[in-house]
């Protein structure tokens, strides 16, 4: 039998949950350790439309990146997912900056591994940066064009002020504070999920190209490998990446 504790046991081997920001809010956030699990759906978040997917599924697990609760909650509406997660006895383990920072598999090393970045480090510098290369020197233009495809993106953000890049800086999700960090890194482009306007004039200034390739597209890269990663570790439990969830984002 696997208990949804066995499961937290293995992401300690390459994502321990003591390892996230101070901010942060990972692990077992709803349910019993103890409870068994033969099935799991893993999604980037959790909505109500998760949890539903996830109880015709007949799962008793799911598995998220971003946290179910996140603030202190103050009060429960009765189709908010964690309450619908406590109402149908489904546990909710969450994995968030510890996933994003860890050095051997994490949202990063599958967003670099996605778009062709080789050498991966962990950066020094940045909140959670990760540096790496292409394997030859590429047009900026050419490089924007790769990770659109990689990623499956409707549409992207990108600059050329530098016209070719080499050393790519990785910060999924929220990551454009990091551009400071990247620059500092010697990096010739930032690959990111969000970037604010005001770093993207500091980018401009330092030479150094952004890609903004959305939150969703740049973290959901990481559901499919790590549902691969849980299957080879645990085949007794049926592992399905949601179909319910997107962010669903159009682009005109």
């Amino acid at each position: 039998m696997t208990t949804v504790n066995n499961i937290l046991d293995y992401f300690e081997t390459f994502a321990p949950v003591a390892s996230a920001m101070d901010f942060d809010n990972a692990g077992l956030l709803i349910g019993d350790g103890k409870a068994e699990v033969t099935s799991a759906l893993l999604a980037l978040d959790i909505t109500a439309e998760v949890v539903e997917e996830a109880a015709a599924l007949g799962c008793e697990l799911i598995i998220s990146h971003h946290p179910v609760i996140f603030q202190p909650l103050k009060s429960l509406n009765a189709k908010s997912a964690a309450y619908l997660l406590a109402q149908r006895g489904i546990a909710a383990v969450c994995m968030h900056t510890n996933l994003d920072l860890s050095e051997s598999f994490g949202v990063n090393t599958c967003l670099a591994a996605a778009i062709g970045v080789q050498n991966l480090r962990k950066s020094e510098k940045g909140e959670c940066l990760f540096i790496g290369e292409l394997a030859n020197e590429t047009a900026a233009c050419d490089f924007a064009q790769t990770v659109k495809a990689a990623l499956g993106c409707e549409g992207l953000r990108y600059t050329d002020v530098r016209p070719t890049v080499k050393t790519v800086a990785v910060a999924s999700g929220a990551g454009g504070s990091d551009i400071f960090a990247a620059a500092g890194e010697g990096a010739d482009v930032l690959v990111t999920g969000e970037i604010k306007h005001h770093e993207i004039n500091a980018a401009n200034e330092l030479g150094v190209n952004i890609i903004d390739a959305g939150h969703f597209k740049s973290e959901d890269i990481v559901i499919f490998p790590l549902k691969i990663r849980l299957e080879t570790q645990f085949p007794d439990i049926r592992f399905t990446k949601s179909k319910s969830y997107g962010d669903k984002v159009k682009y005109i």
